[in-house]
């Protein structure tokens, strides 16, 4: 799913999105903005997700939920994600509603 594509699908569930196309501006918007959750795809251009992640983590010191997008499966990435306090991780593809439910679960906590 194109990441404009999920912007749309967001917006539409009334959730408001700042879409960043590398992890340079996912850096950007991180230091000018506080999130409520934040949605990270693993394979961004020039910083992974997970870097993003340990950003918010050591840098920012913020326990911000993260939900990681990924093509990628593995117990690597799993040992990862609960390193670094992930709250849950999806599989693409994936269906958009299953990724809207993903996202009211771990806000409603």
């Amino acid at each position: 799913m194109a990441m404009r594509t999920l912007s749309v699908v967001l917006e539409r569930e009334g959730f408001a999105a700042d879409l960043a196309e590398d992890g340079n501006m996912g850096i950007e918007f991180l230091q000018k903005n506080d999130y409520d959750l934040l949605v990270v795809d693993i394979h961004l251009p020039y910083r992974s997700g997970l870097e993003l992640v340990k950003y918010v983590r050591s840098e920012q010191r913020k326990d911000t939920p993260v939900l990681i997008l990924t093509a990628f499966s593995d117990n690597q990435m799993q040992r990862q994600a609960g390193e670094l306090g992930i709250s849950g991780y999806i599989v693409k593809p994936f269906n958009p509603i299953d990724l809207v439910d993903k996202i009211k679960s771990i806000l409603n906590k």
